[in-house]
């Protein structure tokens, strides 16, 4: 048997093989609500055959959003809104899983359709951005967000634990903490966006703490039976990776001993002047594979693993536990399904829901 489609379990959750669609924002909510759109959409790659669906990031407070578009679990009312998506996810035959998140210094843009930019302050679909410090993203997003105070930290980690005791109350059985691509946490622990001269920046002890007490807050809420896993980018493709990936994986082995589950490795993306090598297949698994051995913790990650051939192969050579693909799934929801026969799976109907593969394997 092919190493993807092996059944993974992690904590009591297993899924059915080592594929996951990783979260990936729709900026098609209305006041943070999810419709329609996001159940059609979560339910076709759900009964593609993936194991895992993850619901794109989802803020926790109003100005977490990355855009007026994006999804928000910020109260209760809201959070019930997600209760059918998680049935369609689970009637398809994955996991669901959900990604909260704030966006930090990059929130208040346009969708990515519309601009992709921040929203001018003369707006009013705009907000006011919060970042660790009084630093704008610049290139797209010039705008300068308000230095968090020690107030608006503990309101922020509150937060995150709320939203994840909502997901939990929604039925999500698998939740990430997004702490990469240059949102608010990544911040905290980049050089590139942190100047705190108190107890949240300088030092490495000190830029890793909102990110494990975020961590902790949630880790109270949220229960040991089930997957919790954080998204965090461990290079920047600045120029020093070596350096900031000893203190990703040391950071890591923090989150492990926090009761951290699984750690899926992205980029930071904290700076536009990082050369990301975005042409390359799987670019971000050696680094993954770093982490995995080193810190001694699961991982997967995503980014141009939609070859299956090349999936198979960072599972193979133990690089990742899981893979996540996600462009591949929004070109095909099937392509769980294509993999397996790519792969050589004898009866790769298998994979997919019992109606479609009794019609996919029947000889006519």
């Amino acid at each position: 048997m092919a190493a993807l489609f092996q059944p993974f379990t992690l904590k009591d959750v297993t899924v059915r093989n080592r594929i996951g669609v990783p979260p990936m924002c729709q900026y098609s909510a209305v006041d943070g609500r999810v419709n329609d759109w996001h159940r059609v959409h979560l339910a076709a790659l759900a009964r593609g055959g993936a194991g895992l669906v993850v619901v794109e990031a989802t803020a926790v407070s109003p100005e977490g959003r990355i855009t007026p578009g994006c999804t928000g679990i910020w109260n209760d009312d809201l959070a019930q809104d997600f209760v059918p998506l998680v049935h369609a996810i689970k009637a398809g035959g994955a996991v669901p899983g959900i990604q909260i998140a704030h966006a930090g210094r990059k929130a208040s843009a346009n969708r990515p359709w519309e601009g992709d930019d921040h929203i001018p302050d003369s707006d009013p679909r705009g907000w006011q951005t919060l970042a660790p410090s009084a630093l704008p993203f610049g290139a797209h997003l010039p705008k300068v967000p308000q230095a968090m105070t020690p107030e608006d930290i503990a309101r922020v980690r509150g937060d995150f634990a709320a939203a994840a005791r909502r997901a939990l109350e929604a039925g999500f059985e698998w939740l990430e903490l997004h702490f990469a691509h240059g949102y608010l946490a990544q911040s905290f622990f980049s050089v590139h966006a942190n100047q705190r001269t108190d107890a949240y920046g300088g030092s490495f002890d000190n830029r890793c703490r909102f990110l494990l007490e975020t961590l902790a807050a949630v880790r109270e809420v949220w229960p040991e039976r089930l997957p919790l896993t954080v998204r965090f980018g461990v290079v920047e493709f600045d120029g020093r990776d070596e350096e900031t990936l000893a203190e990703s994986i040391e950071l890591a082995r923090r989150f492990k001993a926090g009761g951290l589950d699984l750690l899926s490795v992205s980029g930071a993306f904290s700076s536009p002047r990082s050369k990301v090598p975005w042409g390359q297949p799987a670019f971000l698994a050696p680094f993954a594979g770093r982490v995995r051995r080193e810190a001694d913790i699961p991982v997967s990650s995503a980014w141009n693993l939609g070859d299956p051939a090349v999936a198979e192969q960072v599972l193979h050579d133990g690089l990742m536990d899981q893979v996540l693909v996600g462009k591949g799934h929004l070109a095909n929801p099937h392509w769980t399904y294509q993999a397996a026969r790519a792969l050589g799976i004898e009866r790769p109907a298998w994979v997919l829901p019992p109606p479609y593969a009794h019609w996919l394997s029947a000889v006519r």
